[in-house]
């Protein structure tokens, strides 16, 4: 795997800009855009609303880091005067690099059309797949300048996936309609984003801040927290790659509890010929997944470190827990030692502190928490949602490079802290 900003630079190339207007149809001159989101309690997956079609509605979506489509269920109900499915060959298929073409025998309706364009659609949960209807209607979003919120911006053809709610059937939220993909891909959300801003200097950048009511931010930054904190502040940067699959990585090269190294096989977190190993950030994963020999090396290391507290019997997922009474109570959470990934030089690290690291998995028990992904795994490490949770972590596709802020919690703010009320 390679990452490489000439694939973005084609990307752009690829297509052809839209002007995007506000409701009062003038240009915008916003250079950033916000989406609220907010996680489900039950599957613990992040969820975002979305405005599609005409007359605008707000559709529930579950964010997916690595996904390559925006893709919605459209065989019930979809009422949109604006729903367009393009010709099978056209510039539209074209731009969502598919060759194949999709028929349906049924009445024509949005997803069910002759002679449009064919495209893959997968539930990243159970990862089943469906062949669907490439589409395009509008899409609304909202800007911001600074800590403000502004208007809704309207992009008049968005090219997304108009899929069956088969797909929905298991693993996701109960009342979502779709995935809102933010991978490396040419009609992901933030490349087209990117796509049809780029000549008015739209960054082809977009930050996730997770929380229970977090925020993902499109643009570069800066990006403002109550109280009037400037969060990308204190970003750090890694290199950051991108899979053939259009999915994000970065090098760890060593894992350190207590500012002590781990010991375990480094050659297991490299990326080898077969295209196994490396670091993946996921927002489906709840909970960073570790190779088994690395997470049999980090759970041991750190029960070494806590040998004064008494474990308990785990929770499942999850192999070591505690009694949670055992810890002190820090402005970082639990008060036990930091877990630090060292990334592509010993300089640059990810520190993990205990409100990241341990998770309340029943009443009075706290759990370190990791997963044993068991051995041949894709990725030597997944880094889950709850690792990333109030840390800003940016993705500047431009200067291929990932920046994280490490908990917020520091600066006295969280990723629950957008002001979504402030509307110029």
């Amino acid at each position: 795997m390679a990452s490489s900003s000439l694939y973005v630079i084609l990307i752009f190339l690829s297509f052809s800009p839209f002007i995007l207007i506000s409701e009062s149809q003038k240009p915008s001159k916003s250079n950033r855009f916000v989406l609220p989101v907010h996680q489900d309690k039950k599957t613990n997956l992040y969820v975002a609303d979305i405005y599609k079609r005409t007359p605008p509605l707000q559709v529930p979506f579950v964010v997916d880091l690595n996904g390559r489509v925006l893709w919605v269920t459209c065989n019930q109900n979809y009422l949109s005067s604006t729903y367009r499915a393009p010709r099978c060959h056209s510039t539209q298929c074209a731009r969502a690099r598919t060759q194949y073409c999709h028929t349906c025998s049924s009445k024509a309706r949005p997803g069910c059309h002759n002679n449009t364009c064919a495209l893959k659609s997968v539930n990243p949960v159970t990862r089943l797949t469906a062949i669907s209807e490439l589409a395009q209607d509008v899409l609304s979003i909202q800007s911001t300048q600074g800590s403000n919120t502004g208007p809704l911006i309207r992009i008049p053809q968005f090219l997304f996936a108009c899929e069956s709610s088969s797909l929905l059937q298991r693993g996701l939220p109960g009342n979502v309609q779709g995935v809102a993909g933010l991978g490396n891909s040419p009609i992901s959300l933030p490349i087209q984003l990117a796509s049809h801003f780029g000549f008015a200097g739209f960054a082809p950048t977009f930050a996730l801040c997770l929380a229970p009511k977090g925020v993902v931010f499109f643009g570069d930054s800066p990006y403002h927290m109550l109280p009037d904190v400037d969060i990308s502040r204190p970003l750090r940067y890694t290199p950051l790659i991108i899979s053939p699959q259009g999915e994000y990585y970065i090098e760890v090269r060593s894992i350190k509890i207590n500012n002590k190294d781990v010991p375990i096989n480094k050659t297991v977190l490299s990326i080898n010929k077969r295209g196994f190993g490396g670091t993946k950030l996921s927002t489906i994963n709840p909970y960073t997944v570790l190779e088994h020999s690395i997470f049999k090396a980090v759970t041991h290391f750190f029960t070494n470190e806590l040998s004064g507290i008494p474990q308990v019997k785990p929770v499942k997922p999850f192999g070591v827990c505690f009694g949670s009474k055992s810890f002190k109570s820090t402005r970082f959470g639990p008060g036990v030692p930091n877990i630090d990934l060292v990334l592509h030089n010993q300089h640059v690290t990810w520190r993990i502190f205990g409100a990241n690291s341990m998770v309340q998995a029943a009443p009075g028990v706290s759990c370190l928490a990791f997963v044993d992904g068991g051995v041949n795994t894709r990725a030597s490490i997944v880094i889950g949602a709850y690792q990333m949770e109030n840390n800003l972590v940016q993705f500047d596709l431009a200067r291929s490079r990932l920046g994280f802020s490490s908990s917020l919690l520091h600066f006295k703010t969280s990723c629950n802290n957008f002001n979504f009320t402030a509307i110029p």
